[in-house]
């Protein structure tokens, strides 16, 4: 049931799953980039005492790997479920995995902005970990356009360059969303899908 339920709200954002150490972390990062933020400031912003934080958080490192690992694991879950739903057809599972890169990138934009941008201040394993993450979420947009190219519904000759450009224009929407904007996300998700059936060799008809 659980399951269910999570697979139904990919769409939903209706609360903020970080714990409210990470929260601070985050705005504190968004604000002053992570080399910019010391560990005091963030004990600070969060009521705690350095040693306090500590017991949660080993270390600064350790708050931004753990706000990245729940970046790409939230928009990971998400985006499996949209193709669940989207089922065979290839041009639906597009505008869904579209729609939702577009929704996660436009609501968790802070989130996403620093899991995209921080990338430099990653260390180690860490660092393979999100690379591989990332990865894999690209693989993704790789299956849905090879597929439709192979099935003759998208018509690009460039089918991973395509992909990859895809999976550019939408995780760039955290670089410059926001909330009191033009469009709400889901008016911008439906622009996307639109540009997106363009860039793949998908005819739509012409909006009066």
């Amino acid at each position: 049931m659980a399951n269910t339920q999570a697979r139904a709200g990919w769409r939903s954002y209706s609360s903020n799953p970080l714990p409210p150490i990470l929260r601070t972390a985050l705005a504190c990062f968004v604000e002053h980039g992570y080399h910019g933020t010391s560990i005091r400031q963030v004990a600070t912003r969060a009521e705690l005492s350095v040693p306090g934080l500590y017991y949660h958080y080993p270390s600064k490192q350790a708050l931004l790997v753990a706000i990245v690992s729940h970046a790409m694991d939230d928009l990971w879950e998400r985006s499996t479920a949209a193709l669940e739903e989207a089922g065979d057809d290839v041009q639906r599972r597009l505008d869904l995995l579209v729609e939702c890169l577009v929704l996660f990138h436009a609501h968790r934009r802070d989130l996403a902005f620093i899991a995209y941008s921080e990338i430099r201040s990653l260390t180690g394993e860490a660092r393979t970990t999100y690379i591989g993450a990332r990865d894999r979420q690209q693989r993704l947009m790789d299956q849905v356009v090879g597929d439709g190219v192979a099935q003759k519904v998208f018509t690009t000759p460039y089918p991973r360059d395509v992909s990859r450009a895809i999976v550019t224009m939408c995780t760039g929407v955290s670089q410059w969303y926001r909330a009191r904007g033009e469009h709400s996300p889901r008016q911008l998700a439906e622009r996307y899908c639109a540009m997106t059936r363009m860039t793949v060799g998908v005819q739509i008809e012409a909006q009066p």
